[in-house]
């Protein structure tokens, strides 16, 4: 009975042991997304994930974030990159239309191409199998 009270103790104790303590959330996370800094007129605002930053200021009862210089710059010219992309599709080019199915059609017949040949090697290899061979004497 002894035995029985001190083995059972000691698999307890040994397994509270290799239970791992939960892992803490990593710094400047345990508040969200977003971390704010108090600057001269107003505060700076960084997106923990992304890494992009606005400056916030109070404008009457609302809060104005405004994208910084950088980010502005990609924007314009990711909004410039898109007018032009959407100006091209609506003047109907067949050259930017046209290409995007065609190459995702092959790549879909080739897949279908090395799927189907799998599946005849496997039901070759299953035939095989099942074909009775002549016992050895």
């Amino acid at each position: 009975m002894f035995c029985a009270v001190t083995l059972f103790f000691a698999l307890g104790v040994a397994a509270r042991a290799e239970t791992p303590a939960p892992v803490p959330p990593p710094p400047g996370t345990e508040n969200g997304r977003f971390s704010m800094t108090p600057v001269a007129n107003g505060f700076l605002r960084l997106d923990t994930r992304t890494g992009q930053t606005s400056l916030c200021a109070l404008s009457g009862d609302q809060v104005q974030c405004r994208a910084g210089a950088d980010e502005r710059a990609a924007l314009e010219t990711e909004i410039a990159r898109l007018t032009r992309e959407n100006a091209a599709l609506k003047a109907g080019s067949p050259a930017a239309a046209a290409s995007a199915p065609d190459e995702e059609e092959r790549r879909f017949n080739r897949a279908l191409d090395r799927t189907e040949t799998f599946v005849r090697r496997m039901l070759r290899l299953f035939r095989e199998t099942e074909k009775p061979t002549s016992p050895s004497l």
